[in-house]
């Protein structure tokens, strides 16, 4: 089972009860389509977009799981436009022009199951009237678009071994460091380099990495077994390649990983660590993944250099020795579209190789 899908779908079950009986009927009929992660996100935006009606006095209120769908249905364009406005331009809300289109996103498949598919005792539309219906939602990721703004911000040919040889050895060498963070590093750069080149040689998510246990690692093969994202089939695992340059890196991190981080013999995850106040190692969260490559990046001087980005910077070198269409499979996207960005990043990268070499040669 997909720890990380385990606890949204905790969190789901405790936040849903708070909602209006119709959008918990609306969860109900997602859940078997969409993963539990995907949901959560739905109710915290529902639970922005009622807060705000409230606040408004555009629902009586006063808890959220007393808006009315009457309220729902006497909303103006107006209104939308005001939300709008309030998710773009408040300083505790601000968000990118992305994140507004995605919770508008959220509202439209909300009103539209409530008077499209949904239906009352008499067979009648539980939503009259839709004013999300006119609200036009412009497509924010655009392939061209997505690759200009990770242009410059990815690493590239021989940077990846360069980044991978400063998390395994150079960062530690910094006088700066203060004690309290070199006996982190020497304790824990073994584990942190075997993440990075796992990353860096696979293209995985960090909730794939997350989810990894011992026993989907398979080194003869050069695989591992992953819970891919956007798949609700929590009884399948996808096989997913690594280069062989991981190899050695995770042959270091597994001859110390139960002894270094007190594996107790029930913990099956691949990558551990050590709570403070804990004797013994358990999994590695999402959170302590991203933090630790950020540390990573900032002091190699690529503060921008997240772990997302060590995935781009994977499929872009990938895609420069393949097709697309392997590149969309070993990255797992759902669409080909998304894989574009690589050719837009690549045609890029591929004319900078070309003058580096023509340099050489002059």
């Amino acid at each position: 089972m997909n720890i990380l899908k385990v606890k949204d779908r905790m969190e789901l079950d405790r936040r849903v009860p708070s909602m209006p009986w119709y959008i918990e009927k609306f969860i109900n009929y997602k859940l078997p389509d969409l993963s539990p992660s995907s949901l959560l996100e739905y109710v915290r935006d529902y639970e922005a977009f009622l807060g705000w009606l409230i606040a408004e006095g555009l629902a009586a209120g006063p808890a959220l799981s007393d808006v009315k769908l009457e309220e729902l249905e006497k909303l103006h364009m107006d209104s939308i436009d005001g939300y709008r406005m309030f998710l773009a331009s408040k300083p505790l809300h601000a968000n990118s022009r992305t994140t507004v289109s995605r919770k508008l996103s959220s509202l439209r498949s909300l009103f539209h199951y409530l008077s499209q598919i949904a239906e009352d005792e008499d067979f009648y539309p539980l939503l009259k009237r839709n004013v999300m219906a006119k609200v036009a939602i412009k497509r924010t990721h655009k392939p061209k678009d997505t690759a200009a703004k990770l242009e410059g911000k990815l690493l590239q040919e021989e940077e990846l071994d360069e980044f991978l040889r400063f998390v395994k050895s150079e960062y530690g060498q910094d006088p700066a460091l203060s004690k309290q963070a070199l006996h982190a590093f020497e304790k824990n750069s073994t584990r942190d380099c075997c993440i990075v080149s796992l990353i860096l040689h696979s293209g995985l998510r960090v909730s794939e990495v997350v989810n990894l246990n011992v026993d989907d690692l398979d080194l003869k093969k050069k695989l591992v077994y992953a819970y891919r994202k956007g798949s609700n089939d929590d009884t399948f695992k996808t096989p997913v390649y690594f280069r062989q340059q991981a190899v050695e890196d995770l042959q270091a991190y597994l001859q110390l990983r139960d002894i270094r981080y007190a594996a107790p013999r029930k913990e099956k995850a691949l990558f551990l660590a050590v709570a403070n106040g804990k004797k013994e190692g358990s999994r590695m969260t999402k959170r302590a993944i991203q933090e630790m490559v950020l540390k990573y990046a900032k002091r190699f001087g690529k503060p921008y250099l997240s772990v997302h980005k060590l995935r781009h910077s994977f499929a872009t070198d990938y895609y420069l020795r393949n097709d697309l269409y392997k590149t969309q499979e070993q990255l797992g996207h759902a669409s080909p579209d998304t894989t574009q960005i690589y050719a837009h990043l690549t045609d890029k990268t591929m004319q900078e190789a070309i003058d580096r070499e023509r340099d050489r040669e002059g």
